[in-house]
C-alpha cells in the first residue's frame, strides 16, 4: 500500500506541474514561446522522479502485467493533480486563462475520435523521446533538448496529451460523459505511440 501512495503522490505533483506549464501555455501570446514554456513542467516532473503517464507508459512493454496497475495509479493521480491545479487557478485573476482553454477545447470535440487516436499516438511518441531522453543521455544540453523539443513539437503539431488536457478540460470547465469519452481515447492513443518505439527496439539487431 505504501508503495501505491508513494506512486500517487508523485502523480499528483505531476499533475501541478503538467497543470504550470498549460497555464503558462495559456498566458503567452507567442505560441512558440508558450510551447517551449510548457516544457517546464516536464522538466521538473523528470528532475525530481514525479509520475507522468505519458512518460511512464512506454515501459509496459519492458514490465510485467501487473505494471499496468502502476499506470492506472498514475493516471488518476495526473487527473487529481491537473484538476486541483485547475480548480485553483480559476479562483484567481488569471482564470481569463478559461477562455483560450475553452477555444482549444471546442476544436478536439469538433475533431473525429480517430483522428484525435491518431494525434494522441504521436504525441505519445514523443512523450516517451522525451522520458527516455533524459533518462539515457548523459550530456546536459542533450538533456534539455530531449525534455523540451518533443513538447515543442507535440504542442505546435496539435497532437494530443491526455494529461495536458485534463487541465484544458478543467479551466475550461467543459468536463461532461463525452469529454471523458474523448480523454479515454486520447489516453489509448498516448499509451500506443509510448509503447510504439520501445516494442520496435525489440527487434533492433544491437539488442540481441
Amino acid at each position: 500500500m505504501k508503495r501505491f501512495i508513494d506512486i500517487f503522490l508523485r502523480a499528483v505533483m505531476t499533475g501541478f506541474m503538467i497543470g504550470i506549464g498549460g497555464a503558462v501555455y495559456l498566458s503567452c501570446d507567442n505560441k512558440y514561446v508558450g510551447s517551449f514554456l510548457f516544457g517546464t513542467g516536464l522538466f521538473v516532473i523528470l528532475t525530481f522522479g514525479f509520475n507522468l503517464f505519458t512518460g511512464k507508459v512506454g515501459y509496459a512493454v519492458e514490465n510485467k502485467p501487473s505494471y499496468i496497475i502502476d499506470l492506472i495509479v498514475i493516471w488518476l493521480g495526473n487527473l487529481v493533480g491537473t484538476a486541483a491545479m485547475g480548480g485553483m487557478l480559476l479562483c484567481t485573476r488569471i482564470s481569463g486563462i478559461g477562455e483560450k482553454a475553452a477555444d482549444i477545447c471546442n476544436v478536439k470535440f469538433a475533431d473525429n475520435l480517430l483522428s484525435i487516436f491518431i494525434l494522441a499516438f504521436f504525441c505519445g511518441m514523443l512523450m516517451f523521446i522525451a522520458a527516455d531522453g533524459f533518462k539515457k543521455i548523459e550530456n546536459p544540453v542533450g538533456k534539455m533538448l530531449a525534455v523540451f523539443l518533443p513538447v515543442m513539437a507535440f504542442i505546435l503539431s496539435g497532437y494530443e496529451h491526455c494529461i495536458a488536457n485534463m487541465f484544458y478540460f478543467t479551466v475550461a470547465r467543459v468536463w461532461s460523459l463525452n469529454t471523458l469519452g474523448y480523454l479515454m481515447v486520447m489516453t489509448l492513443g498516448n499509451a500506443f505511440g509510448g509503447m510504439f518505439i520501445p516494442f520496435v527496439r525489440k527487434g533492433f539487431a544491437e539488442n540481441k
